[in-house]
């Protein structure tokens, strides 16, 4: 029997609760909330955090592989040959394997896992509309370069990027859903395929074109209900560049609202072209007989406890959209139980009855489909660089920044408070939550391998300098809600 076809697209930067079906309803998005329909949508599906201000490449390492964040190599830069990826698992079980756009994780894993592929993008970020990309090397040697100058405004220098051409003025979401479209239209191979679209937005800088742009006014866009002028916790995160930089401190509303606008903007643009694939798959008879996954890479904050970026490990940074569809997967469905996005690969394995490489490390969550009361994660393990690490049951979340400067810990009841306002640390009544969790959370270090890790001998090394020190907590006096109190003053 024919195995099923594989379709994964791979947002970059799309949060939680950007999909007009799960309960946004400012934004538009009727082509993905197709797939809910058609399919199941996780809705407490999460990254794990970054070792690296550029989350997306770390995430994207662990997707590709099913690996934990502190078992990959490095930050994610590349992929050695011993962890298998999904392009790698499924054209070995005979699977014509393409890959579209960005692929943040080396060229040698490219070059591994696929046969052929389309404006390949190797790279983290770039303007939307002259995306450089290169074209599908069969040797895969990749070994194209431009110039280019990226401030002329200010000087002349004129770094390398690898590439074969620039598409100037199409758009890459346009570039590379018309990609899969093409692709689809002449695909006349008897095998089964497998396709990688990744998408560059609705990552910044947020461009798109008029017609989209034009489906959002600002003005009636509502604040998140953390917004908050400036952030509470300075863990360093404006050092870091250029994600908490895109704005001015504070954050003004009337700013807040154009950035959240732009950004559903970039949503929609990108559901619209998600439509034409899948109604491409459907003209050519292939839309029953294909696996479609949905998924951004990690999530943002866009103004949400006076942040930017994705350098922290709150749930509007860690927490993501996770939609399947196709044979297999119950349709109509949505299943609030925690999964994670290395998940992903051996779910894929499961459905497509190949087996499940021994690298990988996710759980498959095709057990969750069949059985309405089983699980595969009781909980949930979050990392951010050196300086932050957290641990979530799925009711309560528990948050340690631990730095040379800074000792301070958040205690949230997410289904009470699924914003994060009120931290609940230290108060009367909490003390054995904090106290369990903080114990897994040392399970965790040892577990993961993150206290060897390059980050985590940063972080527990200051962890455990307090420890012996038995201070009290800095920045957060003793019997104070600083969090709480703030976040009523500003709402």
């Amino acid at each position: 029997m024919k195995k099923p076809n594989v379709l994964v697209i791979l947002t970059d930067d799309q949060r939680a609760g950007t999909v007009h079906a799960l309960g946004n309803d400012i934004i538009k998005t009727p082509n993905i909330d197709a797939l809910c329909s058609r399919g199941t949508a996780f809705t407490r599906a999460h990254i794990t955090g970054g070792t690296v201000s550029a989350v997306c490449m770390p995430s994207r390492a662990m997707i590709n592989t099913g690996r934990t964040l502190f078992h990959i190599q490095g930050e994610g830069q590349a992929i050695p040959p011993e962890h298998t990826t999904i392009a790698e698992c499924l054209r070995a079980a005979g699977y014509h394997t393409h890959g579209i756009g960005k692929w943040h994780n080396g060229p040698e894993a490219f070059a591994r896992g696929f046969e052929s592929g389309d404006d390949i993008f190797f790279g983290g970020m770039w303007d939307h509309w002259n995306v450089p990309v290169c074209d599908f090397d069969k040797d895969g040697k990749y070994d194209h370069f431009v110039r280019f100058t990226p401030n002329f405004n200010s000087n002349s220098l004129s770094p390398q990027i690898r590439a074969d051409r620039i598409n100037a003025g199409v758009h890459s979401t346009d570039l590379f859903s018309r990609d899969a479209v093409r692709f689809i239209e002449n695909y006349s191979d008897d095998r089964s395929f497998y396709i990688f679209l990744s998408f560059l937005a609705p990552h910044d800088p947020r461009t798109m074109p008029d017609e989209f742009r034009a489906i959002y006014d600002p003005e009636s866009i509502p604040l998140p209900e953390n917004y908050m002028p400036m952030p509470v916790v300075n863990c360093g995160w404006a050092a870091d560049g250029r994600d908490e930089n895109v704005e001015e401190y504070p954050r003004r509303p009337e700013r807040i609202r154009k950035h959240i606008a732009d950004y559903y903007s970039m949503i929609t643009h990108v559901d619209a072209r998600i439509g034409e694939i899948v109604a491409a798959l459907e003209k050519r008879g292939m839309l029953d007989d294909t696996i479609i996954i949905l998924m951004g890479d990690n999530g943002l904050a866009v103004g949400c406890h006076g942040l930017m970026g994705k350098q922290n490990i709150y749930e509007h940074s860690v927490s993501v959209p996770l939609i399947m569809a196709g044979p297999g997967v119950p349709a109509g469905k949505q299943d609030d139980r925690l999964c994670c996005l290395i998940d992903v690969f051996p779910t894929v394995c499961s459905l497509c009855g190949i087996g499940i490489p021994a690298s990988v490390e996710g759980k498959s969550l095709a057990p969750l489909f069949a059985d309405p009361e089983a699980s595969v994660r009781q909980d949930l393990y979050f990392a951010f660089q050196g300086r932050i690490r957290g641990v979530s049951d799925g009711r309560y979340k528990l948050i340690e920044y631990r730095t040379e400067d800074l000792k301070l810990t958040q205690l949230f009841d997410l289904e009470k408070d699924p914003c994060e306002r009120f931290n609940f640390f230290d108060m009367h009544g909490y003390e054995e939550i904090t106290a369990r969790l903080r114990a897994r959370l040392l399970e965790y270090r040892r577990e993961t391998d993150d206290e060897d890790s390059k980050y985590g001998r940063i972080y527990w090394h200051a962890w455990d300098n307090y420890e012996k020190a038995v201070v009290p907590n800095p920045g957060k006096p003793s019997g104070k809600n600083i969090e709480r109190s703030l976040a009523l003053k500003t709402n």
